[in-house]
């Protein structure tokens, strides 16, 4: 697991921290939050109002499978993604079948192609983000002493967290 938390790290990361999925807050109400406040309800590619998603309280007892959760901290989005998608390639040619990452989409940046009504441009790296899939992300890394606190003026520094799931 050393081996994933350099990974992160020498990609740019702040902070890769090894948890267990019982320390990871889960929350179904997180999908009032993503319908009744993210410009992306209904556009975005890995939305939960996607046709065919599962709902956020669905994920729980599937991630609940793994063994292992990678939390990756950066204050830059396309780290924390990239990070993420590193992890989850290095552990799947490790042996590790089932690998998931998750983080807030950053691949076509300002140019979602759901936000356009078209379909998503790199289906095979587009994955959910946290509170898509019910977690909590604010108690979470609370519980972790990660920073993470909502921002009052525009420029402060933003913190973002993937994770990736491993047996």
């Amino acid at each position: 697991m050393e081996k994933y938390i350099k990974i992160a790290l020498d990609l740019g990361a702040n902070n890769a921290v090894l948890v267990t999925p019982d320390d990871i807050v889960f929350d179904g109400r997180t999908i009032l939050k993503c319908m009744f406040g993210c410009a992306d309800w209904s556009k975005g590619c890995t939305c939960p109002s996607r046709p065919g998603s599962l709902m956020p309280w669905q994920y729980e007892p599937l991630l609940r499978k793994y063994s292992t959760v990678l939390i990756v901290h950066s204050t830059d989005k396309r780290i924390a993604q990239k990070a993420s998608f590193a992890i989850e390639s290095a552990a799947f040619l490790d042996g590790d079948v089932m690998p998931f990452s998750m983080s807030d989409c950053a691949l076509c940046g300002t140019k979602c192609a759901g936000r356009e009504d078209k379909p998503c441009r790199d289906v095979k790296k587009a994955r959910p983000s946290f509170h898509s899939v019910g977690i909590d992300v604010f108690a979470t890394v609370k519980k972790l002493a990660l920073p993470l606190v909502p921002l009052r003026e525009e420029g402060e520094v933003e913190n973002w967290y993937a994770a990736v799931w491993l047996n």
